[in-house]
This record gives C-alpha cells, sequence and structure tokens, in this order.
C-alpha cells in the first residue's frame, strides 16, 4: 500500500510539472500573456522570433519542465493588443528592458535565456546590458554579427536572404502583401527559411490567428523599421549593445539548411567575443525553425547546457 502511495504521489508531482498554465506579466506600463510549465527552482525564459508567436516552445517546455526547469514563454512587445505601447516603440533595446521587467515582475534574479530569432538578439542585447542577470543564453538561428556591413561584403547571400527586412521598410506596400491571399507571405517565409519542413496545419492556422489581432501585423514590421531607424538614438545603443561582449555562456544554435540566417554566419562569431565561454552547434538537416523541426536534438543540447551553468 505504501508503494502504491508513493507512486502515486510521483505521477501527481509529474503532472504537476507538465501542466500548461497561462499567465500575466507586466512591464513598462505594458501587460503580456505567457505561457508557464514546470516547478523547478531555476527559471528558463524562451523569446519568440518573426513570423512566429507565443506557441514557437511548445515542443521544449515539456523537456525543460521534466529536467526540473519553471518555463515561462512571454508574448513579444506588440503581438497582442495589451502589448501594444501607444508611441509605437519597437526599438530592441525597449524589448530586452521588457525582459528584466518581466523578472522583476516575478521575483526572479537571475534566469536561463533561450531566443529563436528576434528572441535571439534580444538576448544578445539583454546580456549585455545585464549579465549577472542569466545564468546562461541560448541563441537559435540568429549568430551575433559585429558589423552588418562586413557581414554582407563576406556572406554576400546573406544580402539575398535578408530582402523581407529591406521590403518590410516599404509602409503600407508591405503591410498589405503580408496579409495578402491570408497571409500567403508567412507561409512562403516558412517554406523558404525552413526547406523541406512539413509544418503542421494547426500550427500555422494558430500563427495566423495571432497575426490577425489588431495592431500585430503592424507591431511585428514595426521592430524591422525600428532596427533600420539610422537617424535614432535609442536604434544607436541598440547596435551598440547587439555588438558588445557577452559575459553570459553562450550556447549558438543553427540549423545547416537555414534559408534566412546563413549558417556560417555562426563559423565568424569569435570566442573572444564571449569570454564566460561559447559552445556552437549545427543541425545539418534543419533551417530556420530548428527547435520545431527537429525538438528532440534542441531539447537535448538545451537540457544539457543549463544543466552545466
Amino acid at each position: 500500500m505504501e508503494t502504491l502511495r508513493k507512486e502515486e504521489t510521483r505521477k501527481q508531482a509529474r503532472a504537476r510539472r507538465h501542466e500548461l498554465k497561462g499567465r500575466t506579466l507586466r512591464a513598462n506600463g505594458l501587460k503580456f500573456s505567457a505561457m508557464e510549465m514546470g516547478e523547478g527552482p531555476e527559471v528558463v525564459f524562451c523569446l519568440h522570433g518573426f513570423p512566429d508567436h507565443v506557441r514557437s516552445f511548445r515542443e521544449q517546455m515539456p523537456a525543460l519542465a521534466e529536467a526540473g526547469y519553471r518555463v515561462i514563454v512571454p508574448t513579444l512587445r506588440g503581438y497582442e493588443p495589451s502589448a501594444q505601447p501607444r508611441d509605437g516603440d519597437y526599438h530592441l533595446v525597449r524589448l530586452a528592458e521588457d525582459l528584466l521587467g518581466w523578472m522583476d515582475d516575478l521575483g526572479v534574479r537571475k534566469a536561463h535565456l533561450v531566443g529563436h530569432d528576434w528572441g535571439a538578439v534580444i538576448g544578445y542585447i539583454a546580456t549585455a546590458m545585464t549579465p549577472e542577470r542569466f545564468h546562461s543564453f541560448s541563441a537559435l538561428a540568429v549568430a551575433q554579427v559585429k558589423n552588418a556591413l562586413a557581414m554582407f561584403v563576406r556572406r554576400p547571400e546573406q544580402l539575398r536572404n535578408s530582402w523581407y527586412s529591406f521590403f518590410f521598410q516599404l509602409r503600407g506596400v508591405s503591410d498589405v502583401a503580408v496579409k495578402w491571399n491570408d497571409f500567403e507571405l508567412i507561409e512562403k517565409l516558412w517554406r523558404d527559411w525552413s526547406p523541406g519542413w512539413k509544418w503542421p496545419e494547426e500550427e500555422m492556422a494558430a500563427l495566423k490567428k495571432t497575426f490577425r489581432q489588431p495592431g500585430v501585423l503592424q507591431a511585428a514590421l514595426g521592430y524591422y523599421r525600428a532596427i533600420y531607424a539610422l537617424w535614432s538614438p535609442t536604434n544607436w545603443r541598440t547596435h551598440k549593445l547587439m555588438q558588445s561582449t557577452v559575459r553570459v555562456p553562450t550556447l549558438a544554435l543553427t540549423g545547416a539548411k537555414d534559408g534566412c540566417m546563413d549558417t556560417r554566419l555562426f563559423d565568424d562569431m569569435r570566442k573572444e567575443d564571449f569570454p564566460a565561454g561559447l559552445r556552437i552547434e549545427r543541425l545539418q538537416d534543419a533551417g530556420h525553425f530548428l527547435h520545431q523541426e527537429k525538438p528532440a536534438e534542441i531539447n537535448r543540447l538545451l537540457v544539457e547546457w543549463l544543466g552545466q551553468h
């Protein structure tokens, strides 16, 4: 009987670890919805990119929770009406400040950070701003770029890959184009960026539902417009932080078939820019959305990395 009770207790504890909960985070006068799983003493924040949303890390949450972490996946600034600032400020340094605000809101002094796409860029900025707030950083699909002009000269293919970011500067025209034919452009980007991947249809439907919310498309494109706002002092600060030394142990993950960010950009990352440690892993049969394409491999790497730090 005692053995049965212990087994039942273990089952209940495991069920609690895997329970998906919703919560509201607050930072900088905005409200952000988030998904949460796990009950561990150490917190892992997972930040999504574009064109993506809060469900991006649905495959990572159970694995990290099972490994003993409390996992929080927030909706980024602008990706829901309550998280859209009145001044339309989508400079990436503001998103890093949102992250630090969420940590303060939860009373989390130090956390692990996982970011994909824009989430990775936000991670480079946040870890440069306050390295003492992070145990580790895992950057998915986006390498740190010290000099964008030199990058395009050295990797001219990336100039072609980045066509969409230049197109998004055409205000009005690009807004209409992204929405055209039920967001067909989003599907094109997913196909081009992760060649051969057959994503779950229900996930694409959920993603389009996110982008149909008022203001979300304009906010998502606002990230690209802010990063090219060469006249903005806030953008100058953003770029300076993006190029700063990262004093947090960093795991950089790339898909060899990435059609968005050339995987060879990761070969240009210098270990001296990561004095706390840099590890680079390339998944040969994955593209830009590698954590969704190859969840078992990514989960193994993340659990191993977090466990070391």
